[in-house]
């Protein structure tokens, strides 16, 4: 969180800008204020793409696929102004940083706290994917550590089942580190890129580093394409799951829901996203 810039607004409809957030390809995400008072996050356009009709089509599918998603496990949408020089999303705002910032700032999680984001997690993956949309840049700075629990964040890149196995771009759009090989080729990419991505989430939380590091973006690439993944932060059962969401054809990856149960470790009585969103923020046992 930042200060505003002096070229920032003040002002967006009947909202009150007071800090910077975030900033990222598509926009700006301010702290902002309701007529009532209640703090909010507001994303704004930037101002050099919002003539761009596919970047405002891009957004409006921002909104439908934040509205399609369970609650529990993202910021839900509260307003939205499309028509204005520069489109702006209003939504929920979640409380502590994102997973990125707290791995930065308190070094890799091990243990059961790094069991826990795994869960928590591949949850909200799993309602994701059952809402029928795919998330396509899912990494730690699009997870906000809330108190109940991991939310999943910034659907501007997503796209929508039914059309997400649907190529529209040799440029592959997401943070590269966390590009699944189907997507860097130009393949059709589905859920199974999500649990590609989720894989080296987990695998950064451990360790604090990306599994496929190298000095530029064509070289990470590249590692991604033909290298191995460091993981030797990861051991055991956590590490088995991980190198599935690895492997290199995305047929062979696990779902979201099938992840979640080998996690739990049991056989999961009703619905498996309601006992991984429980486990999510269960207290650790004292030993």
């Amino acid at each position: 969180m930042s200060e505003l810039r002096a070229d920032d607004p003040r002002q967006l409809g009947s909202y009150r800008l007071t800090r910077r957030l975030g900033q990222g390809g598509q926009g700006v995400v301010y702290l902002g204020h309701s007529p009532q008072g209640a703090r909010v996050a507001v994303k704004l356009l930037h101002a050099s793409l919002s003539g761009d009709p596919v970047v405002r089509r891009r957004f409006l599918g921002e909104i439908e696929a934040v509205r399609r998603v369970a609650a529990f496990c993202t910021a839900q949408l509260l307003d939205a102004d499309l028509e204005g020089d520069r489109p702006y999303l209003v939504s929920e705002y979640v409380e502590g940083p994102s997973l990125r910032e707290h791995v930065v700032a308190e070094g890799p999680r091990l243990g059961g706290s790094l069991e826990r984001l795994a869960i928590g997690t591949a949850t909200a993956l799993g309602a994701i994917h059952r809402a029928g949309v795919v998330h396509r840049d899912f990494k730690p700075g699009n997870v906000l550590l809330g108190l109940e629990g991991p939310r999943v964040i910034d659907f501007g890149v997503s796209r929508l089942v039914d059309s997400a196995t649907v190529t529209t771009s040799h440029i592959p759009m997401g943070t590269p580190a966390y590009l699944a090989p189907e997507r860097i080729k130009g393949e059709p990419a589905g859920p199974p890129a999500d649990l590609w991505a989720w894989g080296l989430t987990v695998a950064y939380t451990a360790s604090g580093r990306h599994a496929y590091t190298a000095d530029t973006h064509r070289e990470v690439l590249a590692r991604i394409l033909y290298g191995k993944p460091d993981l030797g932060a990861l051991s055991g059962r956590l590490r088995e799951i991980v190198e599935g969401c690895l492997a290199p054809e995305p047929g062979e990856r696990p779902d979201a829901e099938e992840v979640l149960r080998r996690l739990l470790g049991q056989d999961v009585a009703g619905d498996v996203l309601s006992s991984g969103a429980m486990a999510a923020i269960a207290p650790t046992p004292s030993p």
